[in-house]
């Protein structure tokens, strides 16, 4: 045997041993390392995953192309896989998915009665509303009429869209518990895996995603549905780049009917319209992700009337998006009064978007896609970290891994709470994201010899 294969096999094999044990590691976070009612552990198991994940994307830059693909994937696969070996352990978002899933599948409309409305309590099983165990855990509230449940918000409607709901309704044949919601959210971090691998054309940045260990946690282990989403996003703009308006308006309409968050990708998809005299062509993309975002609506919007809007309105109030208790914002709230915040929050981001319209790659869709979203973010500073599932896959796709900072600010925010941890946690996010972009533009000082590797 030669020295030429086994070195080229050196490689490979040191970067599947750091992903088996960053797989290790969130195994051991998801099942001993605390809980949304017990979080100081969380800490220090979330500070090795993302340790163990840089390791792992360091040692798959020595692996040779040919073999990026396969090993992405397949270390995607047990990311994902690992996210099963316990129940949600820092959100109890599933429990509300597979409940209105229930609702629908009963004929009834999620959008037109609460959880705890005594018209649907033969509709109440164990799972979700657990009987003598004293309802003492940290995912685990009374109803008006003495239940104790697992669902959050009993008291109010659902606040997710349509093809949310649509997604809930489809897990019913395959069971009725949280189990099922993750692996659906297993399904979908693998499917978007693919579907990365596919649009970049089988390179290393598909690994930001694969191997996020947000990814573990949000979307399999607390089976957000955020993951559809992003996934959705991502096929939207690989249609996008290929000229395919209208099947990317589709998918990208499909996806802000599923989490209104995707929006912000639409101007990605439009990058450099303003560039050049306008054509017709190019409302198809607008016009497509419009009409599928409208019909979605059509089915419950005639069974529920306006009530479709769901807890939306009072959802804003309770999360400090309302004037007179706002509690957003954060990075603006240091050099602006409450008052202007949501202002001047609006008027950088309609600048970000008009920025990428006029001068984005239409080539590029993601480049565009990220900058608006992540902006948004940034400027929110909303503290929920899984609302940055979309940004992780763009971050993959355009192969910014800066931009995990801020899901990871997003993280801290929601252990820790408080204005002044938002503040610091999102201008340390914001800081590095001026950082790397300006080293990658060649306007910082960079080490003699130092070369600037894709991820």
């Amino acid at each position: 045997m030669t020295a030429r294969p086994v070195l080229s096999r050196t490689p490979v094999l040191s970067c599947a041993l750091a992903v088996t044990a960053l797989a290790g590691c969130l195994a051991l976070t998801l099942t001993t390392g605390g809980t949304l009612g017990n979080r100081p552990p969380l800490y220090g198991w979330y500070a090795a995953d993302a340790v163990l994940f840089a390791l792992s994307l360091l040692a798959l830059r020595r692996v040779p192309q040919r073999q990026v693909a396969r090993l992405v994937l397949a270390g995607g696969v047990l990311v994902a896989a690992v996210g099963l070996l316990a129940p949600p352990r820092t959100s109890d978002d599933a429990y509300r998915y597979g409940w209105d899933g229930k609702v629908q599948a009963a004929g009834g409309s999620p959008y037109a009665r609460t959880p705890e409305d005594p018209a649907l309590a033969r509709l109440r099983d164990a799972g979700r509303f657990p009987v003598g165990d004293g309802c003492a855990e940290w995912d685990e509230r009374r109803t008006a009429d003495g239940a104790c449940t697992r669902i959050n918000r009993p008291a109010v409607h659902t606040i997710y869209p349509p093809l949310a709901q649509a997604w809930f309704l489809a897990q019913r044949p395959f069971g009725d518990g949280v189990r099922v919601a993750q692996a659906a959210g297993a399904v979908l971090g693998v499917a978007t895996t693919g579907v990365l691998l596919a649009v970049t054309g089988g390179r290393r940045r598909a690994a930001l995603w694969a191997w996020c260990p947000g990814v573990a946690v949000w979307a399999v282990n607390d089976a957000h549905v955020d993951a559809l989403g992003a996934l959705l996003a991502v096929v939207g703009l690989g249609w996008a780049a290929r000229g395919r308006s209208a099947a990317g308006g589709a998918a990208l309409g499909a996806a802000t009917a599923v989490k209104l968050l995707p929006a912000l990708v639409l101007p990605g998809a439009l990058s450099g319209v303003l560039s050049r005299r306008p054509r017709p062509a190019d409302l198809v993309l607008p016009a497509t992700a419009a009409g599928v975002f409208a019909l979605s609506y059509l089915p419950y919007a005639a069974a529920s009337g306006a009530g479709v809007l769901g807890y939306l309105p009072g959802y804003l109030r309770e999360e400090g998006y309302q004037q007179g208790h706002l509690e957003r914002f954060g990075l603006l709230r240091l050099v602006l009064p409450d008052r202007f915040a949501p202002w001047a929050g609006a008027a950088l981001l309609a600048a970000l978007v008009w920025r990428v319209l006029r001068h984005g790659d239409p080539a590029r869709p993601w480049r565009g896609a990220l900058t608006v979203t992540g902006g948004a973010l940034l400027l929110v500073a909303p503290a929920y970290p899984w609302y940055a599932l979309p940004l992780v896959a763009l971050a993959a796709l355009d192969g910014r891994w800066e931009w995990l900072a801020v899901p990871a600010a997003g993280q801290l925010l929601y252990l820790a709470g408080g204005s002044r941890v938002q503040q610091l946690a999102y201008g340390g996010a914001l800081l590095v994201i001026v950082a790397v972009s300006a080293r990658r533009a060649g306007r910082w000082p960079r080490p003699v010899g130092a070369q600037m590797t894709e991820v």
